[in-house]
């Protein structure tokens, strides 16, 4: 592969971005194609004519895609989750991979906070009332979180934001990562525990991981079994981490009081088969769940600091400015 400057490089960006990313690559004198409507397709007739290129959700950086790209140097992920990238056979063919979980770790938490205090005190299912001139106030009596004890599954980016908006709370917070041994300064108030005691003492439990071949389906009817009676599930990471049906069987019995989801095992309604429509719907209208449409850390500002930490990232690999 032929030496390049970056001023050099031609970078196809196939998702929104904020101007400031835009901006930036004009003052760099680099070339950019910006396509945010592009189809995958459109991606793989194309991709080799680029250098780099920056993708969100809807574009798979698989093994097609990247052996269509001769000339690839970097893929920057708008986001944190890595999981739509081959990341080895990227490593394999020494293309950079970047991503940004820096830019929406605050959105996410901030989301899931608000997630949960619409759960407790049920301000979904309170609207629909009031819209229907309905007004059952012991119907809508809401629960506290204070006093109780709420476990983060998963203490990097954004579960660490995340704990760091319950200390205002007066609640326990636990924190367990399988991969992680300090947890600084700023989570001094949290207990670190092990992933039994996570499990067996949380009243709430927010999961914060990457869909790995580790975490998938890991939140199945076993682990739910071994949680507390009634607890709480809050999950912004990725859908497939909980196994639906467990979910939902374990929200019936009541072994699980209520659940918080901004992430779907299916994402497209379109190809939902009829037994997933049914599934997701039911789960969907209980009134112990609330659902967002994976939006968390989709908010005006993390855009913008999105977009700031992937040019800091690659300042820093290519000498920029």
């Amino acid at each position: 592969m032929q030496q390049k400057g970056f001023s050099e490089f031609n970078i196809l960006i196939t998702d929104h971005v904020h101007p400031l990313m835009l901006d930036a690559f004009d003052e760099l004198e680099v070339g950019y194609s910006y396509q945010p409507h592009i189809t995958r397709d459109e991606v793989l007739s194309m991709i080799h004519r680029f250098d780099g290129i920056v993708i969100n959700t809807k574009i798979k950086a698989d093994k097609a895609l990247i052996d269509a790209a001769n000339e690839l140097r970097f893929i920057a992920r708008l986001g944190s989750g890595l999981d739509i990238i081959d990341l080895e056979y990227a490593a394999a063919r020494h293309i950079e991979v970047i991503n940004s979980p820096e830019g929406n770790r605050n959105a996410v938490a901030e989301h899931m906070m608000g997630m949960l205090l619409s759960l407790t005190n049920k301000l979904c299912s309170g609207q629909k009332e009031v819209l229907q001139d309905h007004w059952d106030r012991e119907f809508h009596r809401g629960i506290e979180i204070e006093g109780m004890t709420v476990g983060i599954y998963g203490c990097g980016h954004t579960g660490s934001s995340f704990a760091k908006k319950l200390r205002g709370f007066d609640v326990r917070v636990l924190v367990f990562d399988k991969y992680k041994e300090r947890f600084g300064d700023a989570l001094r108030f949290a207990d670190v525990v092990s992933q039994s005691e996570i499990i067996k003492k949380s009243d709430i439990l927010s999961f914060h991981l990457p869909l790995t071949i580790e975490t998938y389906h890991l939140v199945d009817q076993n682990f739910l079994a071994d949680c507390r009676q009634g607890v709480i599930i809050l999950n912004s990471s990725r859908g497939a981490v909980v196994k639906t049906s467990a979910l939902l069987k374990s929200l019936k019995t009541g072994k699980v009081a209520g659940a918080a989801l901004d992430v779907f095992e299916n994402e497209n309604p379109k190809s939902w088969t009829e037994s997933e429509r049914r599934m997701y719907l039911e789960l969907m209208q209980m009134p112990q769940v609330v659902c967002s449409p994976h939006v968390a850390g989709w908010t005006v500002q993390s855009k913008q600091k999105i977009a700031k930490v992937l040019l800091a990232k690659l300042a820093d690999i290519y000498g920029l400015y």
